[in-house]
């Protein structure tokens, strides 16, 4: 495919889907994306946003190079039952991009009704800020250059990680069902900064600077948690003792707790699950 004029294709611009065509925009120009949603005045919205074309999910199956399915698990059989003979005809290469949790590679070449090239990716949250984390594995027939066109025209979008498929659930329970657990830690150390005498607005920055800077941190630094933490503690300070207090309220059990109970949910949405 010639990067300069690859089309990008959306079907559905949720939350999601919307938050990747942003992305893509900030790399491309509008008239290579195309945007089709179940409700037309979503998708005109946003196009008119980010100068891009309101399509239909026929035309984004004939023409798109990349053709982003952002739709919820349940609807994914429905959509590709109607665009499967658009793209069996197709005489151009194309990939499918799919975010849909619990359905796998294998399951959405098999509502396709062909084993075309598919990238899966689970991304979460914050890629509408460009501070997202984004997992990804691709089928066998992924050329490496298509890769780094969908790489590079998402980049904005923040950070990718390939990883294999089987334990894309695994990094989905972290990544994309962790934004949740963060802002209930967020909104308990603001409630706490509250409680000691703070305004609302002033214990909500500092506690949502101190997490956005201990996060990258921990990125840049290459430093393992506990180290990072073993800085912070002096002997018989102040902060030891929130620590001591956190663990004696079992915080670290009921995160990781947190992590396996949504990967076991996972595992139960998935259509293979036994």
């Amino acid at each position: 495919m010639d990067k300069n004029s690859t089309v990008f294709g959306f079907i559905g611009t949720g939350n999601m889907g919307g938050a990747l065509a942003q992305a893509a925009r900030h790399t491309i120009e509008g008239s290579r994306i195309l945007l089709a949603n179940r409700s037309p005045e979503k998708a005109l919205a946003l196009s008119k946003a980010l100068e891009a074309r309101v399509s239909d999910n026929q035309e984004i199956a004939k023409e798109a190079d990349f053709i982003v399915l952002g739709v919820k698990p349940q609807l994914m059989e429905e959509v590709l039952a109607q665009i499967s003979p658009v793209l069996a005809l197709r005489r151009s290469p194309f990939l499918l991009v799919t975010m849909a949790t619990g359905l796998t590679i294998a399951r959405i070449r098999e509502l396709a009704g062909r084993s075309y090239p598919v990238i899966r990716i689970m991304p979460n949250t914050p890629v509408s800020i460009g501070a997202g984390m984004v997992q990804y594995a691709c089928s066998e027939n992924v050329a490496d250059s298509d890769l780094q066109a969908f790489l590079g025209a998402f980049a904005w979008a923040g950070r990718f990680s390939s990883i294999p498929e089987f334990r894309m659930d695994a990094g989905s329970a972290v990544s994309a069902c962790g934004p949740a657990f963060a802002d209930i830690f967020l909104e308990a150390m603001a409630d706490g900064g509250v409680a000691c005498g703070l305004s609302r607005e002033q214990a909500m920055e500092l506690a949502a600077q101190m997490l956005l800077g201990t996060a990258k941190l921990a990125l840049e630094s290459g430093q393992h948690p506990a180290a990072l933490k073993d800085a912070v503690c002096s002997p018989g300070g102040t902060t030891i003792q929130g620590v001591r207090r956190l663990e004696e309220a079992g915080f670290r059990g009921a995160v990781i707790d947190a992590v396996i109970a949504s990967y076991e949910r996972t595992l139960e949405l998935s259509p293979t699950h036994p």
